[in-house]
C-alpha cells in the first residue's frame, strides 16, 4: 500500500462510527480465530497420519521379529535334533527375518519422531504473530 492509500484508509476509518468499527473488528477477530483453528486441525491431522504410519510399521516390524525369533528357536531345536544342515537353513532364515524387523523398527521410529510432539507448531507460531500484530496496531 502506498502512503496516499494509507491516509485515505485512515481518514475513512475516522469518519466511521465507533460501534461499526468495533463490530468490524469483532468479525475480523472471529474469522481469524476460525482460520487459526482450521490450520491447527490440518496440522494435527497430518501429524496423526504420520503417527499412524509409524505405529503400523512398528507393529509390522514386531510381527516379523516374532517370526524371526520362532525361526531361531526352530533352528536351535533342529540343531540339537539333527546337528547339521536343517538347522543352518532355519538359522539363516531367522537372521534374515530379524534384520528385516530391525529395518522396519528404524523406519517406524523415524516416522514416530516426525509426528512428535503432537502440538500444531505452525498454528501456534501464526497465533503468536497475530497477537504481536494486534498489540502493535493497538499501540498506534
Amino acid at each position: 500500500m502506498t502512503d496516499p492509500d494509507r491516509r485515505g484508509a485512515a481518514e475513512n476509518l475516522q469518519d466511521r462510527p465507533t460501534g461499526e468499527l468495533v463490530q468490524q473488528m469483532s468479525e475480523l477477530v472471529s474469522r481469524l480465530v476460525r482460520e487459526e483453528i482450521g490450520l491447527a486441525q490440518a496440522e494435527l491431522r497430518e501429524k496423526g497420519k504420520r503417527a499412524g504410519l509409524g505405529a503400523g510399521l512398528f507393529g509390522g516390524g514386531s510381527l516379523v521379529g516374532l517370526y524371526g525369533l520362532g525361526a531361531v528357536v526352530t533352528a536351535l531345536v533342529l540343531l540339537l535334533a539333527e546337528a547339521m544342515e536343517p538347522w543352518l537353513a532355519a538359522l539363516i532364515v531367522g537372521v534374515v527375518l530379524l534384520a528385516i524387523a530391525g529395518v522396519l523398527a528404524l523406519v517406524a521410529k523415524r516416522q514416530l519422531s516426525r509426528a512428535a510432539p503432537p502440538v500444531p507448531q505452525e498454528a501456534v507460531q501464526s497465533v503468536k504473530q497475530d497477537v504481536q500484530t494486534v498489540k502493535e496496531r493497538a499501540r498506534r
